[in-house]
């Protein structure tokens, strides 16, 4: 839509698209479906950066199962503090729900549990 687009980078998109694209014809409504598309692009971006973020965690705590070293074990912390910690940024700017981030971390504190309990 921008002429110079900068990966994660939002631009405004000039009003003249939406009102090709959509419906509305009063300008509160062009107004909201442009601010609409925005908040669509910021959650989208988020989302994205928890999942890569869970998934680089699943990947170390299996490296970590299959061999247990301390540098592992600092590795996985580390990865698990970082998705937490965006997780939880999530929650708090309204991206995601409540119950889905705490069942989202649950699913990261549940993927060592069977390596301590094995041990």
């Amino acid at each position: 839509m921008c002429a110079n687009i900068k990966p994660l980078a939002i631009c405004p998109v000039p009003t003249q698209v939406f009102q090709r694209l959509t419906v509305a014809n009063i300008k509160s409504a062009i107004k909201r479906v442009e601010v609409a598309e925005r908040n669509r692009l910021r959650n989208k971006s988020f989302k994205s950066a928890v999942r890569t973020l869970m998934k680089s965690y699943f990947v170390a705590a299996e490296k970590y199962k299959s061999d247990p070293t301390p540098e592992a074990l600092a590795e996985v912390q580390k990865k698990m503090s970082d998705a937490y910690s965006k997780i939880d940024k999530a929650v708090k700017k309204g991206i995601l729900h409540k119950n889905n981030g705490a069942h989202k971390k649950a699913r990261i504190a549940h993927a060592l549990k069977p390596a301590a309990v094995a041990a």
